[in-house]
């Protein structure tokens, strides 16, 4: 029969943390027993060696966890894990691809924790001699996770997928996937980086708008409390070009430099090139830039970046990459305790973006003293400085990066020009 939605008691649902705080704000507290997540991201980016440090917690602290691998062996997963430290001897590996033989080890030992490394690797049932299993197919992924699903419902088991991500970045295998199970993990970062980001896609215990930042170092993934160590630790304050600011990513706030190169054009066609930024965004800027501030960028090449290996493709970031093109262009560089945050404009205003006060306190608890916003910006956090703009031109005049009429500083270059 029907019940009231307002009799049906609240309840407290029981979490086990992973023993990775970073994680463990991702997942509102940890894993939820009889729960089914799936953790996707590009091959490299360190899926399973996350996941093998959250068993080797566990099983530290005396609980019984079990590695169903079934792309590596046990002697490939013990040599990986060897770097780990010591482990306990209650984390259990078994090799193999069969799903009836993930289901008998779960029904015999009993364990907290499951991970099955990979869903795209497993196969329902025993595989024929002489015929391919069809592991990876969209029938099969679907067909394991349904088994794997109810196995965790019936043992009360928290199980972890390991899933592949495609070239556009979306989980392989078929979209319902995604709604056969209750958290969706996405594992992000450049090989080329330390900096891993951990993102909740889909998750019915909790937000998603938390990520967790970890930092790949020779012993594992470590969790990184302050991301402005890892973001700004090797920056150059004086050089032309670099300028700072602060990104959202979920509800959290990333402070990162944004550089710029512009160099002479060698093609009829000048190059746009950037990294972490939406190329869309950068082509606008610049011609916001040709259009309304005289800035020569037409017949020049133009590379820009976020250092770190993170991501500002929102709108908030346009001031920041006005600024940076400009000092790069005129060579004069950007005051070294400056953030830039604002969205530009196509006919050249500086306009409010969501969150600023929030990106202002992060900014000033960087040590940063002044900042560049719009001019309908809210107040800032106590010894910040707002300089408030209408227009993009205003803010490039304000740091000498153009003139508007008036005469370069002393012993700068003049404004507007490109250095040889």
């Amino acid at each position: 029969m029907p019940v009231p939605l307002a009799e049906i008691p609240m309840g407290a649902t029981e979490v086990l943390p992973t023993g990775l705080s970073e994680l463990d704000r991702v997942l509102s507290g940890g894993l939820v027993p009889g729960s089914v997540t799936v953790l996707g991201g590009e091959p490299g980016v360190g899926k399973s060696t996350l996941l093998l440090q959250v068993l080797a917690a566990r099983a530290a602290a005396g609980a019984r966890v079990l590695l169903a691998s079934a792309e590596e062996s046990a002697h490939q997963v013990r040599r990986r894990a060897g770097r780990l430290g010591e482990l306990a001897p209650g984390l259990l590996v078994l090799p193999g691809t069969s799903i009836a033989a993930i289901e008998a080890a779960v029904d015999a030992v009993r364990p907290e924790l499951v991970v099955v490394d990979s869903i795209q690797s497993v196969v329902a049932g025993e595989p024929t001699p002489g015929r391919s299993p069809g592991a990876g197919s969209v029938a099969r992924v679907r067909e394991c996770a349904e088994v794997l699903a109810a196995m965790a419902k019936r043992a009360d088991v928290a199980t972890v997928l390991v899933g592949h991500v495609t070239k556009d970045g979306s989980l392989a295998g078929p979209r319902a996937l995604e709604h056969l199970v209750d958290t969706v993990l996405s594992f992000e970062g450049d090989r080329h980086h330390a900096l891993r980001l951990l993102r909740a896609v889909k998750h019915r215990f909790g937000p998603t708008g938390e990520i967790g930042l970890f930092q790949m170092e020779e012993a594992g993934l470590a969790p990184v409390d302050d991301p402005a160590r890892l973001l700004l630790g090797d920056r150059r304050p004086g050089a032309p070009g670099g300028t700072v600011v602060a990104v959202l990513e979920g509800r959290r706030t990333l402070v990162a430099e944004l550089q710029a190169l512009v160099v002479h054009a060698t093609t009829q066609q000048p190059r746009r090139a950037s990294v972490g930024l939406d190329p869309g965004r950068l082509a606008m800027t610049l011609a916001v830039l040709q259009r309304h501030t005289d800035l020569p960028v037409r017949h020049v090449d133009v590379f820009a970046s976020v250092v770190g290996g993170i991501r500002a493709t929102e709108p908030a970031a346009d001031l920041a990459v006005a600024i940076a093109v400009a000092s790069a262009v005129s060579g004069v560089p950007v005051p070294s305790d400056l953030v830039a945050v604002g969205e530009v404009g196509l006919t050249g205003e500086v306009r409010q973006v969501p969150d600023l006060r929030r990106r202002l306190d992060e900014s000033a608890r960087c040590g940063f003293s002044r900042a560049v916003v719009p001019r309908s910006a809210p107040p800032g956090p106590d010894g910040m400085q707002l300089v408030r703009v209408d227009s993009v031109g205003q803010a490039l005049a304000h740091l000498d990066l153009i003139s508007l009429g008036r005469p370069p500083a002393s012993g700068q270059a003049r404004p507007g020009t490109l250095l040889a």
